[in-house]
């Protein structure tokens, strides 16, 4: 049941629409996937047709479930909403740029950036609640993003340490959640006209530290997942009237209807440079999302930058052993060492759950490779490939010993696509998927 206020209000703003609004409450759900172009999947058999707004994006085709297939494990697609995959589109993300997530878990939106940038330039992705910081930096692992600098903190210390930093900012902010009221349950039962009030003043919060990051001429894409205009027309408004060094940026986005200026008392100039997704005019849920642009054409602020060192020895060792043509500066953390992308920021003083690539652990000089290497690899000379449909591949991801003569460590593939490490001696292959992910 939805909730009255809710409804009364969007009769309100649908007027002659709102009937075929509520009608599309009885159909099915539209789910999607997005392709990793990092992997060269095509023509997968869960994929329908192609979602207008996303070139990697797809309608998922009906009784498929592709989020128990190995392909998921092996990080060649991630699934999302489609509407979701709007915002990070609109952000239109360069590669060589340097971009920030402010809100980016689960991590479907910073994926989606990474492929835009292919793997060049530097990716912030950043979220204030540690699970959910933990969630994000697990699928930025999957999906084998490389140039991405992943932090949990709250935004206010973020703009502290980046003033004009970013040439582009996309801010999916913490919503009512009332776009997602045909997707999850708690969404209704959470709703109320205190919770939107709420979030209303936490996002002008969170969208006031982004504009502090982005370099003028820079674009930042403001986003919810909620119909509220307390939280969309009338956040934009207010942040436009307080920041007269920001206007509105006309993009082509074909697919969506504008957004409303007359929704909110008083409507800043460029408040109708908005867009919203509505359910009973496209294939996918409730979105919302504003371009804005910083006025000014001016080069970003560096500041310092982390200090790197050179690879560890037994890790160029293996890198050279086994033909892999990784080069760069690192950064340890501990035992632990990362392929640091170019231009890293300083990053003392931050939570840091991810810098870059992880190459591996250094152990009392030995080198043992990470579950991250693995999910980027593209050649190995020791490989193990097996059917997705295949009993070891089954067992492999149950954590389960494997049988095959290579020595050493071997690259455990999927039709192609690597899952993970094994190391093996005597013919066994010992299985190094991380415990974490095995299957139950």
């Amino acid at each position: 049941m939805l909730p009255a206020a809710f409804l009364a209000r969007m009769k309100r703003l649908l007027g002659d629409e709102y009937g075929d609004f509520l009608a599309s409450y009885d159909r099915p759900r539209n789910t999607g996937l997005r392709l990793n172009p990092r992997k060269g999947a095509e023509n997968l058999p869960f994929c329908g047709e192609r979602i207008p707004w996303e070139p990697n994006g797809y309608y998922l085709l009906p009784d498929t479930r592709p989020g128990l297939h190995p392909y998921h494990d092996a990080g060649v697609y991630y699934l999302q909403e489609p509407s979701a995959m709007a915002p990070a589109r609109l952000l239109d993300a360069q590669p060589g740029e340097v971009v920030l997530d402010l809100c980016a878990a689960p991590g479907g939106k910073t994926t989606q950036l990474a492929a835009a940038m292919q793997g060049q330039g530097l990716l912030v992705c950043n979220e204030i609640q540690p699970k959910r910081a933990r969630i994000l930096s697990s699928n930025v692992e999957r999906l084998g993003v490389t140039n991405a600098l992943v932090l949990n903190e709250h935004p206010a210390k973020l703009a502290e340490r980046f003033p004009a930093f970013f040439d582009r900012i996309l801010v999916d902010a913490p919503c009512s959640g009332e776009g997602m009221f045909r997707k999850e349950d708690a969404a209704v039962t959470d709703w109320s006209e205190e919770t939107v009030s709420m979030c209303a003043d936490r996002q002008s919060e969170i969208l006031n530290s982004a504009a502090e990051m982005l370099r003028p001429g820079g674009r930042l894409v403001y986003s919810t997942c909620t119909f509220a205009p307390e939280e969309n027309e009338g956040v934009v408004s207010r942040f436009l009237h307080s920041h007269p060094d920001y206007d509105a940026e006309a993009v082509d986005a074909p697919w969506f209807d504008r957004g409303h200026p007359d929704w909110i008392d008083d409507p800043a100039d460029g408040a109708e440079h908005t867009f919203r997704l509505w359910p009973h005019k496209l294939r996918g849920e409730g979105h919302f999302a504003a371009v804005l642009r910083r006025c000014g054409e001016e080069a970003r602020t560096v500041g310092a930058l982390q200090k790197t060192e050179a690879l560890p020895d037994c890790v160029k060792d293996f890198l050279s052993e086994n033909r892999l043509s990784l080069s760069g500066n690192a950064v340890s953390f501990g035992e632990t060492v990362y392929l640091a992308p170019e231009g890293l920021p300083d990053l003392r003083g931050l939570h840091v759950l991810r810098a870059g690539l992880e190459l591996g652990e250094v152990r009392k000089g030995r080198f043992v490779p990470a579950h991250a290497l693995a999910l980027t690899l593209t050649d190995f000379p020791a490989v193990a490939d097996y059917p997705a449909d295949s009993s070891e591949i089954d067992a492999y991801l149950h954590g389960q010993t494997l049988f095959a003569p290579q020595r050493g460590w071997v690259l455990v593939c999927v039709d192609g696509y690597p899952l993970g490490w094994s190391k093996g001696a005597d013919g066994v292959l010992k299985n190094h998927y991380p415990k974490g992910l095995r299957r139950l």
